[in-house]
């Protein structure tokens, strides 16, 4: 059972849920040498590994989600993102795993490897690929999916997952490190470094954090534009998801948002979304060498790159710090990478002919 429903158990039966991930994810410290004097103590929570055949943060926001589509009867879902979107290619996998069709609304992106990858992996899991040139086109096709009476075939998951009841996963996400910390295996962080995207997992984690007591301070480091990171929707998220969960269960407190615990960086997204940077390339390396781990160049090598940045000025000095591995550590099936990118949609056959971005790692 997940530490939510362990703690609140109406919960269990009044919120929607399917088990796809293998919790509590496990943490790990780094080698003291790694940071020397620049902190107390280095962590890696280790999400991305929590399920099989493919882990990250997504996993949490679909147990949900997908719980929610099967409770209303949906025969698939849709959902949103650019070409090479882990949460598509997540929800292509899971909505499978659980017999739901899956219809990923995509939109165009730069292109790098992972792209042609993450695309591979959502045609062998049987996902349709809809190519969507603007956002507005993508919010048309939303339309037309929905337009099926008073219970649409479809169910709609938000991009990213973040919804209310999206964030509902990383609530538990918050409980469940609170409770790796009262059994003794890492002490309280007074840091949290994660990326911020569609907000669902750091608004989640926040109110995860406050409802379990712990004083730490969430390092958000931005990775996609000001609109969709916006505070209005972070507070939104947050207070959404503590009244869903107050309304299942009373016990469930409805703690304030506590602005000093957040702190939002704007200064590690380089030229925008999806475009790397030579900083967060570099902290690829840095990554593995502090925890042999494989981060990724678009959300955890920024993120990463902070947490770097910040050690070497001297801002977590004497400070316990916990790095969360948002990104996928599976490897991706073989029959996957194998499949002719030709059974996909035309226009995603560019991302498999064009050249790569610079600093792309196959570029």
């Amino acid at each position: 059972m997940i530490e939510l429903f362990a703690r609140y158990p109406r919960l269990v039966d009044t919120l929607p849920w399917r088990a796809l991930g293998d919790w509590p994810t496990p943490v790990q410290q780094a080698d003291p040498g790694f940071h020397g004097e620049a902190c107390a103590g280095l962590w890696l929570k280790r999400d991305d590994r929590c399920a099989e055949p493919y882990g990250g943060n997504k996993v949490r926001k679909l147990e949900f989600l997908l719980g929610a589509a099967l409770e209303q009867g949906c025969r698939g879902v849709f959902t949103f993102g650019v070409a090479g979107s882990n949460h598509a290619l997540a929800t292509a996998v899971y909505a499978a795993a659980l017999g739901l069709e899956a219809r990923l609304l995509l939109t165009p992106q730069s292109n790098s490897s992972f792209v042609g990858r993450n695309l591979r992996m959502g045609r062998w899991a049987g996902a349709r690929h809809v190519h969507c040139p603007t956002e507005a086109a993508a919010r048309n096709a939303a339309r037309a999916l929905e337009l099926h009476g008073p219970q649409p075939a479809f169910y709609r998951v938000p991009g990213g997952g973040s919804s209310p009841l999206g964030a509902v996963g990383f609530v538990n996400a918050g409980l469940e490190l609170a409770a790796q910390v009262r059994a003794g295996l890492l002490p309280a962080p007074d840091a949290i470094y994660v990326a911020l995207g569609t907000m669902g997992t750091a608004a989640g984690l926040a109110l995860g954090l406050a409802a379990a007591g712990l004083k730490t301070r969430l390092v958000l480091v931005r990775v996609v534009r000001q609109d969709i990171a916006s505070p209005e929707r972070f507070r939104a998220l947050y207070h959404g998801a503590a009244r869903l969960l107050h309304r299942a269960d009373p016990r469930f407190p409805l703690r304030p948002l506590e602005r000093a615990r957040i702190e939002v960086r704007h200064d590690f997204i380089g030229p925008g979304y999806a475009r790397f940077t030579a900083a967060g390339m570099a902290a690829l390396g840095e990554a593995r060498a502090a925890f042999d781990i494989g981060l990724e160049g678009t959300y955890t090598g920024k993120a990463f790159a902070a947490l770097l940045a910040d050690l070497r000025a001297g801002r977590l000095a004497g400070q316990h710090a916990l790095f969360w591995n948002t990104y996928n550590g599976q490897p991706m099936p073989a029959a996957a990478l194998a499949l002719d990118y030709r059974t996909l949609p035309t226009p995603f056959h560019r991302y498999f002919e064009a050249p790569y971005q610079p600093l792309d790692p196959e570029a």
